[in-house]
């Protein structure tokens, strides 16, 4: 039985450390001794709830159940949100259980001792990622669910011939610039200032504009329409802003999470022949394509680093919620 530290949210927000025995780990899982996690926007929304926070969680296995083939003792893993899937419906078969009508994924009930921000944790083989050598833990952890996010939707809707536009700069942002630029594809990036300008096009984009204060993007001057925009920014506007900068039939992906509603004209959307696609988290296999992508062509993750203790971690969740956060954070237990 393992003694593990973990880091919860509370009725109150605030994160509280607790400690919990982990049960023995069954004959499909294994025993993780964490030393990194990523901090998600998503982490935010889960303050009040008293389970484990984060789901971006990278460590070492400690122990391997008797039914496990896949992974060894010593192999250094991450995870991301899913926790489970029925693995027999149309979604699973077709290898995307992210879709899965019965998929578990982080905070659902009974799965509170699921996160990552912690010391230890047990976790199902098949849910957990061998982390190639050439990422570090520290890349490696933001990958776990802002790059699947940003992976899915490039692969899926970009071809590498188009202009694709990237709207924000930030822990997605930042990411799907690289993974755009390195498959080939014309990047465009939108920000509402100028601040990142710089590190936008050292990280691959070709253009930038910025927006704060602009009401007709037409004035931007886009040089040639955008063919597939992705929202990585945590902003609600009306997407009819964006349509001066749109080709016909463009594709518009929203990703980030949040309540209430889209908003888009209806008429120019079904005279332009405009697609708004939603993007769920990442599905098992194209995880796995986006690691050995990430690997191959050196994608890095720009972080701040924390130490994983309660100041550490309510220090990291006090600049991610108050939007002072540069891009991800990145708790560890060496920092």
């Amino acid at each position: 039985m393992v003694h593990a530290i973990q880091f919860r949210g509370s009725p109150s927000g605030e994160v509280i450390q607790t400690s919990f025995n982990l049960p023995d780990i069954q004959s499909d899982e294994v025993l993780v001794r964490v030393t990194h996690s990523g901090l998600c926007g998503s982490d935010i929304h889960k303050l009040q709830l008293p389970l484990v926070l984060g789901h971006e969680g990278i460590g070492i296995i400690e122990e391997t159940g008797s039914a496990c083939s896949r992974l060894r003792v010593g192999d250094r893993v991450g995870w991301g949100p899913l926790n489970s899937t029925c693995g027999t419906c149309e979604m699973c078969t077709i290898g995307k259980d992210a879709y899965c009508p019965n998929a578990k994924m982080y905070s659902v009930e009974g799965y509170d001792t699921q996160g990552s921000i912690c010391s230890h944790a047990v976790r199902k083989e098949q849910w957990l990622f061998k982390i190639p050598d050439a990422i570090s833990s520290a890349d490696a952890a933001p990958l776990m669910c802002g790059g699947g996010t940003v992976w899915v939707p490039l692969v899926e809707q970009c071809k590498p011939y188009e202009r694709v536009g990237i709207v924000g700069i930030g822990g997605l942002g930042h990411i799907a610039i690289q993974f755009a630029a390195k498959m080939g594809c014309d990047v465009v990036v939108f920000s509402s200032t100028d601040d990142k300008k710089e590190e936008a096009l050292k990280l691959g984009a070709s253009e930038f504009y910025a927006t704060k204060g602009v009401a007709d993007y037409s004035q931007l001057h886009v040089s040639k329409p955008i063919d597939r925009l992705i929202i990585t920014s945590s902003a609600k506007f009306n997407l009819g802003l964006f349509y001066p900068v749109l080709a016909r039939n463009a594709t518009i992906l929203p990703l980030s999470v949040d309540g209430g509603d889209l908003t888009a004209p209806y008429m120019p959307t079904v005279g332009l022949g405009h697609s708004i696609v939603g993007s769920c988290i990442c599905s098992r296999y194209p995880q796995n394509k986006m690691l050995d992508f990430a690997a191959r062509h050196q994608i890095t993750c720009m972080v701040e680093k924390y130490p994983m203790t309660l100041a550490g971690v309510r220090e990291a969740v006090d600049r991610l919620r108050d939007g002072k956060m540069r891009y991800r954070g990145v708790l560890g237990w060496e920092y």
